[in-house]
């Protein structure tokens, strides 16, 4: 099942001056942790949890914890999953403390076209379809295009080739002045929301491409937000806004993912799908739709 969320990940949310310190010290070429313990420290930190908090979460006594952690004390496999789980890792990453740990990964990692995905691989290909004739995208862990269905292409017409060769980066192409940019209506404050969204999962997940991509987007000349105004309904979400031709359509936007994964691919899968905001954009998006039928 697919639940719809505000955003992709799940993440601690600590005060924005925590969170830029943190994610400023994060390097995409940092060594990372080989023992356990290190691994364990590390995920603790970026929680913003003493070892205190962390023991009681897991129901485990603070002195065993730190034992763990200095490496005197070597974890079961029950422990270091619902350590992992306390902490809110994304399975790639609890595969890699089961390993420091010494044990077997326990989350496949299968391509999506993989045999064994056939079933979410045809949910994922469902929803994009019947969300026509409004756009709907897919996009893995990095923002990569995975799939889209056919309301998507009027959309990427006077984009860049280069932009179009996969992998396709979702981010890249929004932020990019040769890509959607110069044709979104309110850039500032759609960028400013996409930059705020990955900056958390850079947070949750200290991936260091998605680190390094966060570097990129804030480098391309997106204009200083506005003050946000509390008029109509566009106080209720940051809507996208894109001239297409002689109007501006207007959308709202929400975030599906599976809601109980156990594969890699799956938990870091999500679908992006887009729903008119106004009746101009309804109906320029019916007219479109008939246009390609």
């Amino acid at each position: 099942m697919m639940n719809a969320h505000t955003s992709a990940r799940r993440a601690v949310k600590p005060s924005a001056k925590s969170s830029a310190k943190t994610l400023g010290k994060t390097s995409v070429k940092a060594a990372r942790p080989s023992h356990f313990g290190d691994h364990l420290r590390e995920w603790r930190q970026r929680r913003h949890l003493s070892q205190l908090d962390l023991a009681g979460d897991a129901e485990i006594s603070a002195r065993h914890l730190s034992f763990v952690e200095t490496g005197r004390a070597a974890p079961s496999r029950d422990m270091v999953l619902r350590l992992a789980e306390r902490l809110d890792v994304p399975l790639r990453e609890r595969n890699v403390l089961l390993v420091a740990a010494g044990f077997a990964p326990a989350f496949p990692n299968r391509s999506l076209d993989d045999p064994a995905l056939s079933a979410a691989r045809q949910a994922m290909e469902t929803v994009l379809k019947a969300h026509e004739p409004y756009p709907a995208l897919a996009v893995d862990r990095h923002w990569n295009l995975v799939s889209a269905n056919a309301m998507i292409a009027p959309f990427l017409a006077g984009v860049a080739p280069s932009l179009l060769t996969p992998p396709i980066n979702v981010m890249r192409l929004s932020f990019h002045p040769q890509g959607l940019a110069p044709l979104t209506v309110n850039l500032a404050e759609w960028c400013g929301h996409l930059l705020e969204r990955l900056h958390r999962q850079c947070e949750a997940t200290a991936d260091p491409i998605l680190i390094a991509l966060y570097e990129e987007l804030k480098t391309y000349p997106i204009p200083a937000r506005k003050a946000p105004q509390v008029i109509g309904a566009e106080s209720l979400a940051v809507p996208f806004r894109m001239k297409m031709g002689d109007n501006v359509l207007s959308f709202i936007s929400t975030t599906m993912v599976f809601g109980t994964p156990l594969d890699v691919t799956l938990s870091e899968l999500a679908l992006e799908t887009f729903f008119p905001a106004d009746e101009v954009t309804t109906e320029t998006m019916r007219a479109m739709a008939k246009g390609q039928g």
